[in-house]
């Protein structure tokens, strides 16, 4: 049991996350074990993405002053919730996660200022990253270079080839 100056760090702890942090999603995981929680929480510590299990009456109470009151309502059973500054690597791990164990469940979430049910959790998941999409904008822009670079050569060997030279 937490004492009145406990609650009031926590509130303020946790009102800082959902404020400070791009996404925030929230799951149940009833029927993880420790250990299962503990991978779960060593694989988002690897992208800096914080996985908390909170106190639901005292999370509502913090939900109330920010951005993200309107997920108030899933805040109810075991409930964990992942604050990160990259959405689609959390709901990655999160969907991924919950493939392989069916006891975590996703819920849904706040990425910016949109909110996300199941269905948009899946979806968002499914995006890539913000370096995979740069790499395929890097080869989408370095393809028809390459094609007209090997246009060139091929020429050039074609010109040679006709060349008296090599007669």
């Amino acid at each position: 049991m937490m004492n009145k100056e406990q609650k009031k760090n926590y509130i303020t702890e946790i009102t800082s996350q959902f404020e400070n942090n791009e996404s925030v999603l929230v799951t149940h995981y009833q029927g993880l074990t420790m250990t299962q929680l503990d991978n779960l929480r060593s694989q988002m510590r690897e992208h800096g993405i914080i996985f908390k299990i909170t106190k639901n009456r005292i999370t509502k109470l913090a939900l109330e002053k920010t951005k993200c009151k309107d997920l108030s309502s899933l805040f109810s059973g075991p409930t964990a919730v992942a604050f990160s500054n990259d959405a689609i690597m959390a709901a990655r791990i999160l969907s991924k996660f919950a493939k392989e164990n069916e006891n975590l469940k996703l819920l849904g979430g706040i990425m910016g200022s949109d909110i996300l049910d199941q269905a948009g959790l899946q979806n968002v998941a499914s995006l890539p990253t913000l370096d995979e999409a740069r790499a395929n904008i890097v080869g989408i822009l370095a393809a028809p270079a390459s094609k007209f670079v090997s246009i060139l050569l091929a020429r050039s060997e074609k010109m040679s080839s006709l060349s008296p030279e090599n007669s």
